[in-house]
């Protein structure tokens, strides 16, 4: 990553800096997006502009509008000749006086790094968080914000008992998602997936699988995941088939791998 995006301006990695006042690296105020890139193009940009705008309007934070992130990934991914991989735009409140109470104006931060990559299938070992719970009422759960440490903590604590990813559940008991992906379960020819309101983030790949017809919502236990056909978490920038869960091995349906893969434009083969 010699080289990065910086409020309008491309400039050398070891260049750029965010003044130690900027809200987002000491209050975590701020959303992000990341793309899949393709061919030298961002994948699903309305999808991830719907998202990002819907965080603007929760956190009362100016965003960039699509225009601007287009031209922004396209002056990126021309000067790194990336053409397969991820693109991040970070939005931040921006420089603030200490206090929570963010200042009546202010100039957001604004920068976008890549990172080269190819979507692809992959095998999870996955464990249900016992420390760690999704609150399904919290508004924050509708966008992707710089706050980032309930997931860090289920991820060690899924690390700690030597397993890939942790699951989420929310409050009530019921699965959420996991720390970066969404969950999908297919039961025969069915595929569901937590709702909005158990918890789950508005996935970008969830919105696509949705659009195509192949994913619908339902109310999701633990239990119902582990008598399931399959196990995916899905995101936007690949597919991951779930092998285990809780230490019991989890089905595996080489003809539902093939539709979500095929949705979701991912290469079959790891």
């Amino acid at each position: 990553m010699s080289v990065v995006w910086l409020n309008g301006h491309l400039c050398d990695a070891a260049q750029a800096h965010i003044s130690l006042a900027d809200r987002g690296l000491t209050l975590g105020d701020g959303v992000f997006e990341t793309f899949r890139v393709k061919n030298g193009a961002l994948m699903h940009l309305d999808l991830h502009m719907q998202r990002l705008q819907h965080g603007g309007q929760v956190l009362g934070l100016e965003v960039p509008d699509r225009e601007a992130v287009a031209q922004a990934a396209q002056a990126l991914l021309g000067a790194t000749g990336m053409r397969h991989g991820s693109a991040r735009l970070t939005v931040t409140r921006g420089v603030g006086p200490r206090g929570l109470l963010p200042p009546r104006e202010g100039t957001p931060t604004l920068f976008m790094t890549v990172t080269e990559g190819h979507a692809r299938v992959t095998s999870v070992s996955l464990m249900t968080s016992q420390s760690v719970r999704r609150d399904e009422r919290s508004v924050l759960n509708t966008l992707k914000s710089l706050n980032y440490l309930p997931n860090i903590l289920a991820r060690q604590e899924a690390a700690r008992a030597g397993c890939d990813e942790a699951l989420l559940l929310n409050i009530s008991g019921r699965v959420a998602e996991t720390t970066i992906s969404t969950v999908v379960v297919q039961e025969g020819t069915l595929f569901v997936t937590p709702s909005g309101a158990e918890g789950a983030l508005p996935g970008v790949a969830r919105a696509v699988l949705m659009q195509a017809g192949l994913l619908h919502e339902a109310c999701v236990r633990v239990e119902r995941l582990k008598k399931a056909e399959a196990v995916y978490l899905v995101n936007s920038l690949g597919l991951r088939v779930v092998s285990t869960l809780d230490g019991q091995p989890v089905g595996r349906s080489p003809a539902g791998l093939a539709s979500l893969c095929a949705a979701l434009d991912v290469p079959l083969s790891a």
